[in-house]
């Protein structure tokens, strides 16, 4: 008689701290670093830190167009002696009292100047020039190195990078940024229904979508995706293919978690010495998801792996959850600071409860400057592929929350 898996089946909170407490353990500075072009590092984990090559500002900025004098002269007419544009440098005599400088945004403020008054608040009276209001010392000037000194660190190492990460190494001299590896994350579709995505399905079959979505989700979380072939749902051929990623970093695998007769993941993992941390989470989608690792070669420690629900949303969602954070944390991110991705916003319309589960519905967020509004999508279940399509995030419903009014304050799960 074949052994059976543990029954671990935790709340939404306790799976998501034993996600993160594993997220922790590992040890970013033994991944494998390279060089890589500045604009191919986008979505990728800083391995060194980006350093400030010089004072920034190397130069008292003018953050204005306007007028370089001194505050103490604006009580009366004040003489222009000359004009500075960004990029040139002023080779006149320092100012002197009761003389101004025209300036424009971005241009060095000259020796004698301390502040500079907007152009909008100045009248002009032929080569003088009045205030409409007084000036504070330093007013509308950057200091050179306020922002950060030579030597600073601009980017530490763990950092995801992000655009304006780019724009920060491109002003420090940076064409190439040391990045960690991206890890390879082997995706296993498994399930008797699946064809390839260029096969026309009979009526009983249907397209291999999830591997395509988890590709792309391991993309925008810093992996890289290895989609293997589609897998029957027969134990050995699941074992074989399991046995065949180990070489990866991370292995998800989606579908054949369930309870029917013909799931055999939980069972090919166990009889290749898996150790569970949870085979379930009280949630919706997404409950019978797995976590846990495997041992892997002696000289390669073990591999962590997901089991995923085959349902499209359930497989969008439990990724989103519990995956990427511990692939956030294997590409080099520090684990005590990853995370899913939450934010508030105020509910569009009524809503029923359904307590006993942690709920994450597909919705849409609407927002403009003030104000962030999400509407539930009406869908059919996990399965519905369209609704998902029409999602920008999941409306979340705590287990132990009931019905919701119109204009209640929700946390939503960000993709």
């Amino acid at each position: 008689m074949e052994a059976s898996s543990p029954s671990i089946v935790l709340s939404y909170p306790d799976a998501a701290r034993t996600i993160r407490q594993h997220a922790a353990s590992l040890n970013a500075k033994s991944r494998p670093t390279e060089s890589v072009d500045l604009l191919g590092s986008l979505g990728r984990t800083l391995a060194s830190p980006v350093i400030a090559d010089r004072d920034q500002p190397p130069f008292p900025r003018s953050t204005r167009d306007g007028f370089a004098c001194r505050a103490d002269d604006l009580a009366s007419p004040v003489l222009v002696v000359g004009q500075l544009r960004a990029g040139e440098v002023w080779t006149g005599p320092a100012l002197e009292a009761g003389q101004a400088i025209e300036i424009m945004t971005g241009a060095p403020v000259p020796a004698g100047a301390d502040c500079v008054l907007m152009v909008e608040h100045a009248r002009t009276d032929g080569s003088h020039i009045r205030a409409d209001r007084q000036l504070a010392v330093g007013e509308n000037i950057v200091p050179a190195g306020s922002e950060a000194r030579s030597g600073a660190t601009l980017i530490p190492a763990g950092t995801r990078i992000a655009p304006q990460h780019i724009a920060a190494a491109a002003a420090c001299g940076y064409a190439n940024l040391t990045d960690y590896f991206r890890p390879r994350v082997a995706i296993l579709a498994t399930g008797d229904e699946l064809v390839t995505i260029d096969s026309a399905p009979l009526t009983h079959q249907i397209r291999n979508s999830n591997s395509y979505s988890l590709a792309a989700q391991i993309l925008v979380h810093g992996g890289q995706p290895v989609l293997f072939p589609i897998v029957r749902d027969k134990l050995d051929a699941i074992e074989d293919a399991i046995e065949q990623a180990l070489d990866s970093d991370l292995l998800i695998l989606s579908g054949g978690v369930s309870m029917g007769k013909y799931d055999f993941v939980e069972q090919a993992l166990l009889n290749l010495r898996a150790e569970f941390y949870f085979t379930g989470v009280r949630i919706q989608p997404g409950r019978p998801a797995v976590f846990g690792r495997l041992p892997a070669a002696s000289t390669q420690g073990h591999r962590y792996f997901f089991g995923l629900p085959g349902n499209p949303v359930s497989t969008l969602v439990t990724f989103a959850l519990f995956a990427a954070p511990l692939l956030s944390a294997l590409s080099g991110q520090p684990g005590v600071e990853i995370g899913p991705r939450f934010a508030e916003a105020s509910l569009a319309t009524e809503l029923s409860g359904k307590r006993g589960l942690t709920r994450f519905l597909p919705a849409h967020l609407e927002s403009d400057a003030g104000h962030a509004a999400v509407h539930p999508i009406p869908w059919q279940g996990s399965g519905d592929q369209t609704a998902a399509a029409r999602t920008n995030c999941f409306l979340v419903v705590p287990e132990d929350t009931g019905d919701l009014a119109h204009g209640s304050a929700v946390r939503i799960l960000l993709p």
